[in-house]
């Protein structure tokens, strides 16, 4: 069987296209660059000290989140993940902290909270963010406020992420 040029054109731009899409569907991919790291919104109290000497260690620090990896400091870095993107309403932002914030406390609105931190422009379908479940034993999820810009929750901080 012979295979015409034309033929093989077509066969790998549909690969590439393929490639394409599958990248853009893994936005999170790449290197990620701690910049910033601001009290949780549902730390009632100050943080320990512990928590305070963490987050002076982490913030500037690089996390690099590849297909079978992440790489970076201790808290974030993990092997072997299983990653989902969602979309989260507020109050399913950082493990449920806004809705439970919102259980105990009926005018602690989620989405204001949200915004507090930066989350802003959410999807039109009901105020949602992209966040990527990682699967991961460190239980951490990436909060989506842009394609450029993530935020964790870790220790009583929420942590801004900007991508490199």
């Amino acid at each position: 069987m012979v295979i015409s040029t034309t033929t093989v054109k077509i066969i790998l731009t549909l690969a590439l296209l393929t490639v394409s899409a599958s990248a853009a569907d893994q936005f999170y991919l790449g290197t990620w660059k701690i910049t910033s790291a601001v009290v949780a919104p549902w730390q009632v109290k100050r943080p320990y000290e512990s928590d305070l000497a963490e987050m002076k260690s982490l913030v500037n620090q690089t996390v690099v989140i590849q297909a079978k990896a992440i790489l970076g400091p201790h808290a974030f870095a993990c092997k072997g993940p299983h990653y989902q993107v969602k979309d989260y309403p507020a109050d399913w932002l950082f493990q449920g902290a806004f809705g439970e914030m919102h259980a105990r406390d009926r005018s602690a609105d989620p989405v204001k909270i949200a915004a507090k931190l930066g989350f802003h422009g959410a999807n039109s379908k009901a105020q949602t963010w992209k966040t990527l479940e990682t699967g991961c034993g460190n239980e951490i999820d990436y909060h989506f406020l842009d394609p450029a810009t993530a935020a964790i929750g870790l220790n009583n901080y929420v942590y801004t992420l900007k991508k490199q």
